[in-house]
């Protein structure tokens, strides 16, 4: 009903806004990835919107990008997933390290966001898979099991997404878990 929103940021009140179009001001939901990317209050601003009807309630979400408003559309499918919690997802972490945890079947990855058990995790990574995040590039060889665990690995010791699968990718695929972590680390090292 409601695609896009561009008009002027009137208010900053995480995780909500206020955008005015012409006059009327329409508040919106957003995920905070997309709110610590709008500009100051007075500005112009352009989300793409998602608009949701409830008994009880009349809602509009708002995204900074089509990738964020498509993964929220996924999400919202998921049975016991409502926008509140893909809202939380989508701020808890970015788009494509939501698609490479269903990618990867990270069920960590998932429980770490508050609102999300193991369940949750468990159905979001099953009816999820194929769907987000199936067209990633990622190494064909990262599903393996050691590979995973090499990845979470470096996820624990503090190195972001992008410098563990960069890492993960220079590694030979038959690598153990042990070899390949420590070789990994030699390569983040430099």
């Amino acid at each position: 009903m409601i695609g896009k929103l561009t008009g002027t940021l009137a208010e900053r009140n995480p995780p909500q806004v206020v955008v005015d179009c012409n006059g009327v001001g329409y508040e919106v939901d957003v995920p905070m990835s997309t709110f610590y990317n709008l500009p100051n209050v007075g500005a112009k601003v352009s989300l793409l919107t998602h608009f949701v009807v409830r008994e009880d309630a009349q809602i509009l979400y708002g995204f900074g990008t089509a990738e964020e408003r498509a993964a929220f559309r996924q999400l919202i499918k998921i049975t016991g997933v409502g926008p509140r919690t893909a809202l939380g997802l989508l701020s808890g972490m970015s788009v494509g390290e939501l698609a490479q945890a269903i990618t990867l079947q990270e069920l960590g990855r998932l429980v770490k966001i508050p609102g999300i058990g193991k369940k949750t995790a468990e159905r979001l990574l099953l009816e999820l898979k194929g769907k987000l995040g199936a067209d990633m590039d990622l190494p064909s060889h990262a599903a393996s099991d050691a590979q995973a665990d090499i990845l979470q690995a470096l996820i624990a010791l503090g190195y972001s997404d992008k410098e563990a699968a960069l890492a993960l990718k220079a590694l030979p695929k038959d690598a153990t878990v042990s070899d390949g972590i420590k070789m990994a680390l030699k390569a983040l090292a430099k």
